[in-house]
């Protein structure tokens, strides 16, 4: 992260050694506006139980997410462990809803907002769906990358791109964990001050996938909404992913090592 300006970033929730931001919504919303109006640049994950088992098995995601400007709580198991750890103002920072959140609150400001995902088409939804919600929000741009890894020449083209529009925030609509690795590699390629992965947020708020209510999302069984929507393409994800954490979870505390702690990393972030 390099920049202008130092924010104090705040302590983070270890989980199965994944630091997970110790924040909030309304937290995490005022922390991304300070850091664009103080020019720091950074990534920012959002992080529930498919991250942070994913990092179990992948190395270069681990360093990912503990080398982030924020990764934030994005399942509830991570909110009930945080405050079980004493952290009892930690709460759900949902991507859809930081998504929106900044939106809305980066009006006034001005933010300028950079579309970077989705499958073809869905972009150009989601700009026209945020344009009509937000009167006056600012969004600069979009791109639809192709499935695999940009080249260097692409990735020099988008920093063309990105130089003439000027965003503040490139929100990055792919999946964990190639969202995660892509913001990594990037960042300091590109003229932006802060990315934010948010995986389906993109498809969300385009209305090409229906959110799960409310009262489900808090009750910590999206998983299983998502699930049936989506059966084919979700369950094995979920089933490896959720029945590992709980595994990992009885391990460290069979063997009478503590699976979740609050650190202070990244204490200052430029």
């Amino acid at each position: 992260m390099t920049g202008k300006q130092q924010i104090t970033a705040p302590a983070r929730c270890e989980i199965l050694g994944v630091g997970i931001s110790a924040i909030n919504l309304e937290q995490a919303t005022s922390i991304c506006l300070q850091a664009i109006s103080q020019g720091v640049q950074g990534y920012i994950c959002v992080t529930g139980v498919h991250g942070i088992m994913e990092s179990q098995r992948d190395p270069e995601l681990y360093e990912v997410l503990n080398n982030s400007f924020l990764s934030t709580p994005d399942g509830m198991p991570t909110v009930w462990l945080g405050r079980a750890a004493g952290l009892s103002w930690m709460d759900r920072v949902y991507g859809p809803d930081l998504m929106l959140a900044l939106c809305d609150q980066g009006r006034s400001s001005g933010v300028r907002h950079y579309f970077y995902g989705g499958n073809e088409g869905v972009a150009e939804e989601l700009v026209s769906k945020l344009t009509a919600r937000y009167p006056g929000i600012n969004i600069v741009g979009n791109f639809c990358p192709p499935f695999r890894d940009l080249t260097e020449e692409e990735i020099n083209d988008l920093d063309n791109k990105l130089s003439q529009l000027q965003p503040d925030i490139v929100w990055v609509g792919l999946s964990t964990p190639k969202q995660e690795k892509f913001m990594a590699a990037t960042l300091e390629k590109l003229t932006v001050k802060l990315m934010i992965g948010v995986g389906a947020a993109f498809d969300f708020h385009s209305g090409r996938v229906q959110q799960a209510p409310r009262c489900v999302q808090r009750s910590g069984f999206e998983w299983l909404y998502r699930t049936l929507k989506e059966p084919r393409r979700l369950w094995k994800r979920y089933y490896i992913n959720n029945t590992g954490f709980l595994i990992a979870l009885l391990y460290h505390i069979i063997i009478g090592k503590n699976p979740v702690r609050v650190t202070v990393k990244n204490k200052t972030a430029q």
